[in-house]
């Protein structure tokens, strides 16, 4: 990999976010019409962390509770705080931190503030594009 691109340079900006209390429901909902995998749960204030939400542990939740999810929130599942890297360090670094922890998603952040997602298609997309 290239040494001097950065994180930045290959996320995506577009971040789809949700809140805390909004149901399971609403996630998914969210989730299909915008064709996504995750979430990123806001913060509850400015010194609060930002968490992560799958559709892999909205779905094992689903199976656990027979279907019945209607009482359920983003609040009752979701990873917090979510895995998260600067926007201005190397994407070999980044990319070393996810396959180290086997981690498909992070979200960006500089100074607690989110900038935006990186996923592991984004660093195959990347590692293909030099092979062009």
């Amino acid at each position: 990999m290239n040494p001097k691109i950065l994180v930045e340079h290959i996320m995506k900006t577009n971040v789809t976010t949700i809140k805390p209390y909004a149901t399971l429901k609403e996630a998914l909902q969210l989730m299909k019409r915008k064709n996504l995998k995750s979430l990123i749960v806001e913060k509850s204030c400015d010194s609060d962390a930002y968490g992560i939400i799958t559709n892999t542990q909205i779905l094992r939740r689903i199976m656990a509770e027979d279907g019945d999810i209607e009482l359920l929130n983003v609040y009752d599942i979701y990873k917090k705080p979510a895995f998260s890297v600067s926007s201005k360090i190397d994407v070999k670094y980044a990319a070393k931190i996810m396959m180290e922890h086997n981690i498909k998603r992070v979200a960006v952040t500089d100074n607690n503030e989110l900038k935006g997602v990186l996923s592991v298609t984004d660093l195959t997309d990347y590692v293909l594009s030099l092979i062009d």
